[in-house]
């Protein structure tokens, strides 16, 4: 038999605001994983936690808790596998926030930020896979980066795999499509905005780029192969 753990453990900073309802969610998930508390209990219960609450998690038709239990990977059994520790205030309108943990859902983790620490964003952490036994394929890790609009998780066993693929093919990060300008330089396809800077550029797997209708344009597009990302 052996132990694994997802571990993970940073610090972020959130304004007074955020502070306060990330301070609740400890006694939110102890409510709503009560399985002898009547709805009435429960809506009452709701109600102790305050305004700020009930505005970062609006209740739903289906359930007063509801936009809370949103952010959990399975509502039925909600919890964040982690410790939440909040800095006392100093009066500067901000405070430290401390999360973590050995058996992190990161996930839950990633949407209780994106929800609720929205002056943090964007904001990325890093996880570890471990065993308590040296056993093959049971260790790892990786990142998750939290934007106000999307969630990206990243693997190292995904890095490794690609690491190796670019040893023979190309294309293993994708492929974007360019044209020369006379003035400009080199200019980078965007789906939303047309040609412009390789930041903002629309990445295509080698199938979409196979599929892809080229777009007409003074210079004739081409594909060009993503560099690896710098080590």
């Amino acid at each position: 038999m052996a132990n694994h753990y997802v571990k993970a453990s940073f610090v972020l900073t959130v304004t007074d605001a955020e502070a306060a309802v990330l301070a609740l969610v400890d006694e939110a998930i102890e409510i709503v994983s009560d399985p002898d508390i009547e709805d009435d209990e429960r809506t009452a219960a709701f109600g102790t936690l305050g305004e700020a609450f009930a505005a970062t998690f609006p209740p739903t038709e289906a359930d007063i808790f509801g936009g809370f239990l949103a952010i959990f990977s399975d509502p039925a059994f909600p919890g964040l596998g982690l410790s939440l520790h909040i800095d006392p205030s100093d009066d500067s309108g901000t405070r430290q926030a401390s999360l973590y943990g050995d058996q992190v859902d990161i996930e839950a983790t990633a949407a209780l930020i994106q929800t609720v620490a929205k002056s943090a964003l964007p904001f990325g952490f890093e996880y570890c896979l471990d065993c308590d036994r040296l056993r093959p394929g049971q260790f790892g890790g990786g990142y998750v980066v939290i934007r106000e609009a999307a969630l990206e998780f990243g693997s190292s066993a995904r890095s490794l795999e690609r690491a190796l693929e670019r040893g023979h093919r190309e294309g293993v990060d994708g492929y974007v499509l360019t044209i020369r300008d006379p003035e400009e330089g080199m200019l980078f396809w965007n789906n939303d905005s047309g040609f412009g800077e390789l930041a903002t550029a629309t990445v295509f797997s080698e199938a979409e780029a196979n599929g892809y209708d080229i777009v007409i344009a003074d210079d004739q597009p081409e594909w060009l192969d993503l560099p690896p990302p710098l080590a």
